[in-house]
């Protein structure tokens, strides 16, 4: 096990990540950057590097000043968090050649998926049917136009290193896509230093389903279940539920194999997942494969009671998975909620400013994972999410009740946030029958 782990993320990911290695009894060093230097971790003790400026190109993403605070902490390894560099192949690369150890997939797996287009294929040689899309990574304009021509429009241009909705753009036509392109590409490069994107054909109406993967180095691998991330805004996951209302226990079987077959291909020896859109026949298609911690891990954890975190640093270690497929059980219904420092009713503007009122809701089968306080201060520079208020039940119409009663409990004063909106959901009679899809919100809660 490691002794010292460098933690290269912020906020409520680097939290995430700190408990699981102090209740691992693992000493941590955390970055941050000018930002941040008021983080709730930091004023807890925790002991940090002030890695540069605010913006993410400055801090988070500034490879050289991470490996030389890893290097003058003496860390023997770098925890990513959830997002920023953990699915960077150049990092992991840089990580090595120092002698650090990378918590999470090697860089040729990375390299693997993070290339869309090729882990299409590696899944349509896998069995498993894919959306139609762009073979390859689109050079320019053009090249978008073409693919679009073959697939048909509508059509969706993604950023390449996104495992979010981050660089994502819809085009019904040929004007709309050339103005996406470079909407996307300037928004990837912002966000992830990577500006490669591609291109897939648009599914009406569709769930998005993803299953948790873990799998070690000595060839074992398990999926922990499905998560059902249907409930978006602009491409963006608000509310996750595990497991799907849909998804009986012939076809999470079915599905469960498939995207083990997958990361078998890509040689997955971490956490990962494998991402699918189901149709209203429920046919699924392959849409992508992360190599990471998604933001909505909790509801796993809440139905496998499984901490994929401390899992994920003892795969790192090299130690060796501690269950068989048979063995895991999926025990009731967990539900998340993104809360965002965002205002539902005018198209979800992010909120900026000082979080005045700060409360938390409590009682059984609940569960908040966050960086905020009073006081604390929603800056531009990051993202708007400032926690996620997690829930877990014996079936679903108790995890909705259990849901609705936290969110009318939790109180964050001094921003607009999504609460509002996800107390009307949750009254919604299609969410109460599991009927939704990825464009419920947009129907029915569009502004």
């Amino acid at each position: 096990m490691f002794n010292r782990i460098l933690i290269a993320n912020r906020g409520e990911a680097a939290l995430r990540v700190l408990r699981a290695c102090q209740e691992l009894g693992i000493e941590t060093v955390i970055v941050y950057s000018e930002g941040d230097k008021d983080s709730i971790y930091l004023k807890q003790g925790a002991e940090g590097i002030c890695i540069g400026p605010d913006k993410l190109n400055q801090s988070y993403l500034n490879i050289p000043a991470i490996i030389s605070a890893a290097e003058i902490s003496d860390v023997d390894a770098i925890h990513p968090g959830q997002d920023m560099l953990a699915e960077n192949p150049q990092f992991v690369e840089i990580c090595e050649s120092h002698q650090i150890k990378f918590i999470g997939p090697s860089p040729a797996m990375l390299g693997a998926i993070t290339d869309k287009a090729g882990a299409k294929k590696i899944a349509a040689g896998c069995g498993v049917d894919v959306v139609p899309g762009s073979s390859e990574i689109l050079e320019n304009e053009d090249e978008a136009i073409d693919a679009a021509r073959d697939v048909g429009f509508p059509v969706v241009i993604k950023a390449a290193a996104s495992g979010s909705g981050k660089g994502l753009r819809v085009a019904h036509n040929e004007i709309s896509l050339v103005n996406s392109f470079f909407t996307a590409r300037a928004e990837a490069e912002t966000r992830y230093g990577n500006s490669d994107l591609y291109l897939e054909k648009y599914l009406e109406k569709p769930r998005k389903i993803e299953f948790q993967l873990l799998a070690d180095e000595h060839g074992n691998i398990i999926h922990l279940g499905e998560r059902d991330c249907s409930l978006q805004r602009k491409h963006t996951k608000l509310i996750e539920e595990a497991p799907s209302p849909v998804i009986g226990e012939k076809l999470r079987h079915k599905m469960g194999e498939a995207a083990k077959r997958i990361a078998r291909a890509v040689s997955l020896t971490s956490v990962g997942t494998v991402q699918f859109l189901l149709d209203k026949d429920k046919h699924y298609y392959f849409m992508e494969m992360t190599g990471r911690l998604q933001f909505e891990h909790p509801i796993t954890e809440m139905v496998t009671n499984i901490d994929l975190v401390k899992e994920q640093i003892r795969l790192a270690a090299g130690e060796r998975l501690r269950w068989r497929q048979e063995e895991i059980e999926l025990r009731g219904v967990a539900i998340e909620c993104r809360i965002n420092a965002e205002d539902p009713d005018d198209d979800f503007k992010p909120s900026y400013g000082e979080i005045t009122n700060y409360y938390t809701p409590g009682g059984r089968g609940v569960r908040v994972d966050s960086h905020i306080y009073a006081g604390h201060v929603v800056a531009r520079a990051h993202d708007p999410m400032l926690g996620k208020l997690i829930v877990h039940a014996t079936n679903r119409s108790v995890a909705i009740a259990r849901m609705k009663r936290a969110l009318g409990e939790t109180i964050v004063d001094g921003v607009k946030t999504t609460i509002p909106l996800y107390k009307k959901i949750f009254g919604h009679m299609r969410y109460k029958g599991g009927d939704i899809d990825t464009m419920f919100v947009d129907e029915y809660f569009g502004t």
